[in-house]
């Protein structure tokens, strides 16, 4: 186990050439021997009630019908065929930056990420597919199951230029409304933009009644602002350079960064989003398997 845990760590995973071998490591190595099918169980969609008979399990009874008629009924469901997971990734130029404690960038981390689990759902015979987006939509890979899909995702995030601005309220707006089939969303960024907007576009994917995944990606300079020298900090995203003594605003930064990511996390739980925050300086095991595993215990 201990020789499969080393391709979960971001300076092993740096070195493998190609995505796919990052995804087939992390998945093989680890990822698919626990934790083989954690999303069966979610594609479902109501039928019809029922009475309640003694025996039957009270997690399906209907408390609202419950609460108008003062008699017991469940709620029963029909399975869909299969999962339908769209991977949505941001390409915008802050996922470029990598610090000196970090192995990847957060785009080369957040690539593993969603190469590993399109890997592990196309093992499970669901489909998977692929938005990139900055400012824009750049990519949209339609949704399949087909075993030699993995190339044509692999492809498009292998490609991804990280050049420009996001927004990614307007980005959610747009998903919600093309993506017609009720699926598993899978958000990877660093959620760098306005944070009403961005939550009002993922509000608008929940309404469209999809299940909603938000992999928060971060750089360890970014959550522990550990600079104590006068540096020069590069503006991304249209943003200018900045020169400053660190140590005078190191208090006031990680207040300010505390703030932002306890308004995303508040706003996903609101809408009944996981919420999932990532250093690009963990194994993926923290990544992926802690997670997986507690989605898991929820769907048995």
């Amino acid at each position: 186990m201990e020789s499969n845990r080393r391709f979960l760590e971001p300076e092993t995973l740096a070195k493998l050439a190609g995505l796919e071998l990052r995804a087939r490591s992390i998945v093989e190595g680890y990822v698919s021997g626990v934790h083989k099918s954690p999303f069966h169980g979610f594609s479902i969609e109501f039928a019809e009630h029922r009475e309640y008979s003694p025996g039957d399990d009270l997690r399906f009874v209907d408390w609202k019908v419950f609460g108008k008629t003062d008699k017991f009924y469940l709620k029963q469901y029909e399975e869909e065929t299969n999962l339908v997971c769209h991977l949505v990734l941001d390409t915008s130029e802050s996922m470029r930056y990598k610090s000196a404690d970090a192995a990847l960038s957060k785009l080369e981390y957040a690539q593993c990420v969603a190469a590993s689990l399109a890997y592990l759902i196309l093992q499970q015979q669901d489909s998977v597919g692929l938005v990139t987006f900055d400012s824009e939509i750049r990519a949209l890979v339609r949704a399949s199951s087909n075993p030699s899909h993995m190339q044509q995702l692999v492809h498009v995030m292998e490609h991804a230029e990280a050049q420009r601005k996001t927004r990614t309220g307007p980005i959610f707006h747009d998903l919600a409304e093309r993506l017609k089939r009720r699926g598993l969303v899978v958000v990877l960024s660093d959620m760098f933009d306005d944070v009403p907007s961005m939550l009002a576009g993922l509000k608008h994917l929940r309404h469209r009644r999809h299940e909603v995944v938000v992999f928060h990606v971060l750089d360890p300079a970014e959550l522990d602002f550990p600079f104590r020298q006068t540096t020069l900090f590069r503006g991304l995203e249209q943003l200018p350079d900045v020169l400053t003594d660190p140590r005078a605003l190191r208090q006031a930064y990680l207040e300010e960064f505390g703030k932002f990511t306890q308004a995303v996390n508040r706003g996903c739980r609101a809408q009944h989003i996981d919420y999932v925050q990532l250093r690009t300086d963990q194994s993926l095991e923290i990544a992926l398997s802690s997670y997986l595993a507690s989605r898991m215990n929820r769907v048995k």
